[in-house]
């Protein structure tokens, strides 16, 4: 696995990360993981014709 550091990250910035992270019950560390796999690989998209098909049927 990667290591990646992050300089100059502003306070308010970090504070409310682990704000974020406490919501969801996990550490900072983990809830950055977290949204930088969600911002590089977000959730799969809904095709077009499963949406017209719902809809039609």
């Amino acid at each position: 696995m990667a290591t990646v550091t992050v300089r100059n990250l502003p306070a308010e910035v970090h504070r409310a990360l682990r704000v974020r992270a406490a919501t969801h019950g996990r550490n900072t560390e983990a809830e950055i993981r977290d949204i930088l796999e969600w911002a590089v690989r977000p959730p799969k998209r809904l095709r077009l014709s499963s949406v017209i098909s719902v809809c039609v049927a």
